[in-house]
């Protein structure tokens, strides 16, 4: 993917690296210790800096995803997630956003709210409902590849071949995603490096699927 249409005519491209701000607003977040939960200003204000400091997506999550983490119900992460995009969005309409869910109805309110792209990282496979809603909605999705959930990942870090086990995992996840109306252009696919893979598995994804990928 060279480019990917956003909502609203717009185009994020990748002629260049694009670094993603992470904002999780949620009280057990890995990356920043939950500091800006509960606090809808101080999230705007911290994805505003972050824009300034040179990121070119914000990815709002609502529900950690960090080893050992347990699933929210779905009604507390859109109270966590829908007042930060909407807050954004004030600010300003041409910042990307991405809604970092694993539940078709956080998605599709998040892409409601002014958000642009759906971050599963389940890659489709969470919600039964996810690859139909994003169809519906017309928006890009990013299809990470994890096993299990963030509960019991890291205890299912072992693979035969992890760099091609992982590629045909993500192949199939994007075939499931075109059969569910989500063209190729639309879609993103993730290594999911950290998500039930130990340090050399992620060293090995790193060096190696990109070639993979294009050899499946």
């Amino acid at each position: 993917v060279q480019s990917l249409p956003l909502p609203r005519d717009r185009m994020l491209y990748f002629h260049e690296t694009v670094v993603m701000g992470v904002l999780n607003v949620t009280p057990d977040s890995f990356s920043d210790g939950g500091k800006l939960q509960g606090s809808v200003e101080i999230a705007v204000q911290e994805a505003l800096q972050m824009v300034k400091e040179g990121a070119g997506i914000i990815d709002i999550g609502g529900e950690s995803t960090r080893p050992g983490a347990k699933e929210v119900a779905i009604e507390e992460e859109i109270q966590r997630t829908i007042p930060v995009i909407e807050g954004i969005r004030r600010k300003s309409c041409d910042i990307p956003i991405s809604i970092d869910t694993r539940h078709a109805g956080v998605a599709r309110a998040a892409i409601e709210a002014g958000a642009d792209i759906v971050n599963d990282v389940s890659g489709g496979t969470f919600d039964p409902d996810m690859l139909a809603t994003v169809a519906e909605l017309g928006v890009p999705i990013v299809l990470m590849h994890m096993r299990g959930t963030p509960e019991t990942m890291q205890s299912m870090t072992g693979y035969d071949d992890i760099v091609l086990q992982v590629a045909e995992s993500l192949l199939q996840r994007s075939r499931n995603a075109e059969k569910a109306g989500i063209p190729r252009w639309l879609q993103v696919l993730d290594p999911g490096i950290g998500f039930a893979k130990d340090l050399e598995g992620n060293l090995l994804l790193l060096k190696h699927l990109s070639g993979r990928l294009k050899s499946v």
